[in-house]
């Protein structure tokens, strides 16, 4: 699915500075894209204006061609999965149940789950390594289990596309590589997958193109080579940092310096 913005201006009332102002993205079918900047930036604003959460003050938002306002919101909950920021679980159910959630879009009123349904769950607890936690009520999990559980949930749902807002939060590094690993092979798939991040390191390893936002306006745009040069990162970050090249994966590597540091490598 392929995902494009023209022009998306967003405004909240009250508010001195728009959150996005005039912002172009092109995310091709079946690339992992990466969204990235400072607090304040615009990024999750961003994708609440990707998915018609937040209305546009002006420009437009299209899915493979068709406008945003073209689509019904059950059409586009079978083709589109998203795993928000935050979430408050306000009642006791199981991981399981939760998981099984991602598959309402397909069924009709109050028709009960099939085989194919059972099955897409079970694939997507094992993908999001929480099967060993099915029977257990989400309210008793940590942060980093309710967070492998909810993006579980996406991936049951067998969307088109995948949004993402800071999918690894209160994860530890091994599960934030194994949810990285998931989405780069699901986009090496055909799937596109947009990721919300504050992990530079993160989006200049796995993904295809990033977005970089500063102020609501987009800063730079390309490959992660293209975004992640010390020049650009230093002036939208306002803070010294060094960038050279992994040599064993040909991506860069962002190390932030000490104020005043000058060992950089050359």
């Amino acid at each position: 699915m392929k995902i494009e913005g023209r022009g998306i201006r967003v405004r909240y009332p009250g508010a001195e500075r728009l959150p996005l102002d005039g912002v172009d993205l092109d995310v091709p079918d079946g690339e992992l894209y990466a969204v990235v900047g400072p607090n304040g930036s615009g990024k999750s604003t961003l994708l609440k204006a990707l998915l018609g959460v937040v209305p546009l003050d002006s420009g437009t938002v299209t899915l493979d061609g068709r406008a945003m306002e073209d689509w019904s919101r059950a059409e586009l909950a079978r083709h589109v999965g998203v795993v928000a920021q935050s979430e408050s679980v306000s009642f006791p159910m199981t991981v399981r149940e939760m998981v099984g959630m991602g598959r309402y879009p397909h069924l009709g009123a109050l028709q009960a789950e099939g085989p194919r349904d059972r099955e897409a769950v079970d694939q997507a607890l094992t993908q999001a390594d929480v099967t060993d936690l099915d029977a257990r009520d989400v309210t008793t999990l940590s942060g980093g289990e309710l967070q492998r559980v909810r993006i579980a949930r996406a991936l049951a749902q067998e969307p088109r596309a995948l949004l993402l807002d800071e999918p690894t939060s209160s994860l530890d590094v091994r599960h934030e590589m194994a949810i990285l690993e998931l989405l780069r092979g699901w986009a090496d798939e055909g799937m596109t997958v947009l990721v919300v991040t504050h992990g530079l390191n993160l989006a200049a390893r796995f993904a295809d193109r990033v977005l970089l936002l500063s102020q609501g306006t987009v800063a730079a745009q390309g490959t992660p080579a293209q975004v992640f040069t010390a020049e650009v990162l230093e002036a939208v970050y306002r803070w010294p940092v060094a960038v050279h090249s992994d040599h064993l994966e040909g991506v860069p590597t962002i190390r932030a310096l000490r104020a005043g540091e000058d060992g950089r490598p050359r």
